[in-house]
């Protein structure tokens, strides 16, 4: 399948594609002329590409993660592990932005917000 095709049928650019090929997530062959040809599952790839992208995760993680899930026997299993993961980590962060939600409304009780305590030094007694 040449690139356009592949575009074509992913729903993305071709830049997209020769992007996700330069950081070796997809890999076509050379035809004798130079162009591209993709096999057919590559389609699959590109599709599991975006879907994890829309579920938030990274090309660096994508590439880390994607050799391993096209060769596990349970690919599942592997993907399911994968989603706990970034569940956590999601999870994690949500807990930390409410931390810091929480200091940035108490900080804007205060006279002068960038200081984390009342000066008490000029309160009267």
């Amino acid at each position: 399948m040449r690139i356009g095709e592949l575009a074509q049928v992913c729903g993305v650019s071709r830049d997209t594609l020769r992007f996700y090929e330069e950081r070796g997530l997809i890999q076509a062959r050379r035809l004798a002329n130079g162009y591209r040809d993709y096999p057919e599952e590559i389609a699959q790839l590109v599709h599991f590409i975006r879907d994890a992208q829309r579920l938030g995760f990274s090309l660096t993680e994508i590439g880390d993660n994607v050799g391993q899930l096209w060769q596990n026997p349970n690919p599942d299993q592997a993907v399911e592990a994968l989603l706990r993961d970034k569940l956590a980590l999601i999870e994690q962060r949500l807990e930390e932005l409410q931390a810091l939600r929480s200091t940035l409304l108490q900080r804007l009780t205060l006279a002068c917000p960038l200081r984390s305590e009342p000066d008490l030094s000029e309160a009267t007694l």
